[in-house]
């Protein structure tokens, strides 16, 4: 057998369930054998997670961002019934969600093609490659049910002592029902727009933005503005 061939410091997060055994046999079976790797270790089990308090998912995240790279394995988000089933401290978050967060930046998808694996579509030669922001939106919005009939507002209060700004998000007259709020930064976009138009600079290929900035004028416009600006520079 030739050499291994000697590899860096790899961050490996351990999963939850079948994907710990799966991950451990491609390990065993097509990395090892092959490759000397500098492995630093974290498991993002359901039930580390709740005995950290969360925090082995942060310590992850920050090893990644000393390392640069990072292997995840698929991990339970809970729900009640999973708090229940791991008697749970409580509803922890998503382990995407929060690694994204601390990193920032944007999560690249890109199919793999393989020449001895048919194709449904035979003419597709080249993958779509989908890039996703990475940061705030959904993933650190704040929602809650809303009991009964009321109003929810949000309010921006400016640091420099300007006049707070109140925003009549809905007035609930006869029931209750949900609600949510949530944000991004001018700067987090910046790093999406440049890093998406370095991805298709890199590959060649045209770049196209799908926002809903017809129904969400400020947020979504937002991010049109944004990448508009970048672009015309």
């Amino acid at each position: 057998m030739s050499k291994k061939i000697h590899g860096g410091s790899v961050v490996e997060m351990q999963g939850d369930e079948m994907t710990r055994v799966i991950w451990e046999l491609i390990k065993e079976k097509l990395i090892f054998p092959y490759v000397d790797l500098d492995l630093h270790s974290y498991d993002l089990g359901i039930e580390h997670r709740d005995a950290t308090n969360d925090k082995v998912t942060v310590e992850a995240a920050e090893a990644i961002k000393k390392y640069n790279v990072g292997i995840k394995c698929a991990t339970i988000t809970p729900d009640e019934k999973r708090v229940e089933e791991f008697k749970l401290k409580q509803m922890w978050k998503s382990p995407n969600g929060t690694i994204r967060n601390i990193l920032g930046g944007t999560v690249f998808r890109e199919a793999i093609i393989c020449k001895n694996i048919p194709r449904l579509v035979s003419g597709w030669v080249k993958p779509i490659v989908i890039g996703r922001h990475a940061y705030g939106d959904q993933y650190r919005a704040t929602d809650f049910v809303v009991p009964g009939p009321g109003k929810v507002e949000m309010t921006y209060t400016p640091t420099d002592g300007g006049k707070p700004v109140t925003y009549l998000v809905h007035n609930f007259e006869s029931c209750g029902g949900v609600a949510m709020g949530m944000y991004n930064l001018d700067q987090s976009i910046k790093d999406f727009a440049h890093s998406s138009f370095q991805m298709a600079l890199s590959k060649g290929w045209p770049l196209y933005m799908s926002t809903k900035n017809t129904i969400l004028k400020r947020y979504d416009g937002r991010f049109k503005d944004i990448f508009q600006d970048i672009y015309d520079r």
